[in-house]
């Protein structure tokens, strides 16, 4: 067995490891669906008839691709606690003592979330179509929107893993992500149309990846033309991994 073969095998039992925890704690699995659940939930029915979305559909096909953006940013935040807890418990150094990849934690870590997301992404589609979201634009663009999702949640989880690996502190850690997560997916087009806002913020809200990703996504649910929006989405999400996917690793290598 080479390494590389070495080193893929070993992810996906870190990521196995990983999974398992996630599906043998029935509270940690419902706690995943039902925040995002109850954004949806609260929108769509308390102030989902306040906002006004001019897009096929009404409000909720404009509130569903949002709910689903913001999910996948958010299931970040296992990625950093977990990993602050880790090293806190000394959980990484004990995994370093063993015959195995160096890159087989962090990598299975992330893979592991990155399930971990698609699933709750789907559940929430689900959730969408009970309460009136329906895919404008056929199965090809909806899988696309999907995919871009996903994608949107790996870059974050390396953001977070970089985050968790440098705080190293539970605590810490979840407090940091509220502070940089939460601006960037309310102060977007995820639940309201950028025309509401005064125009100081609508400057910031424009001009953050939340907001071009969200707005592909509701594109490609709803038929909608792209404009510029996908290629946007493709530099923010590429230059977000270009710069946090080899720091994490870096600072992955000096935790101790």
């Amino acid at each position: 067995m080479n390494a590389m073969t070495w080193a893929v095998a070993d992810t996906w039992v870190m990521a196995k490891r990983n999974l398992t925890v996630w599906l043998r704690v029935p509270a940690y699995l419902v706690f995943t669906v039902v925040q995002p659940t109850i954004f949806t939930l609260l929108f769509r029915y308390v102030f989902g008839g306040a906002i006004r979305a001019d897009v096929p559909g009404g409000y909720v096909n404009y509130l569903v691709p949002g709910v689903i953006g913001q999910t996948a940013a958010f299931a970040s935040f296992a990625t950093a606690i977990s990993l602050a807890v880790e090293v806190q418990r000394g959980v990484i150094d004990r995994m370093r003592a063993m015959p195995m990849a160096r890159s087989a934690f962090l990598g299975g870590r992330l893979l592991a979330d990155v399930v971990r997301m698609t699933v709750t992404i789907v559940v929430i589609v689900g959730v969408g179509y009970a309460v009136g979201f329906r895919f404008q634009a056929g199965v090809g663009r909806a899988i696309a929107m999907i995919v871009l999702a996903i994608v949107l949640g790996a870059a974050v989880c390396c953001v977070s893993a970089t985050i968790g690996l440098w705080l190293k502190d539970e605590e810490s850690t979840q407090a940091f992500g509220m502070i940089w997560m939460f601006p960037l997916t309310f102060v977007s087009s995820a639940f309201v149309p950028l025309a509401s806002m005064p125009d100081w913020l609508r400057a910031f809200a424009v001009n953050q990846p939340i907001t071009h990703v969200v707005n592909a996504m509701r594109a490609l649910a709803l038929g909608l033309p792209l404009r510029d929006d996908l290629w946007l989405s493709a530099v923010w999400l590429a230059g977000i991994f270009l710069v946090f996917a080899p720091l994490a690793v870096r600072v992955y290598k000096r935790v101790s």
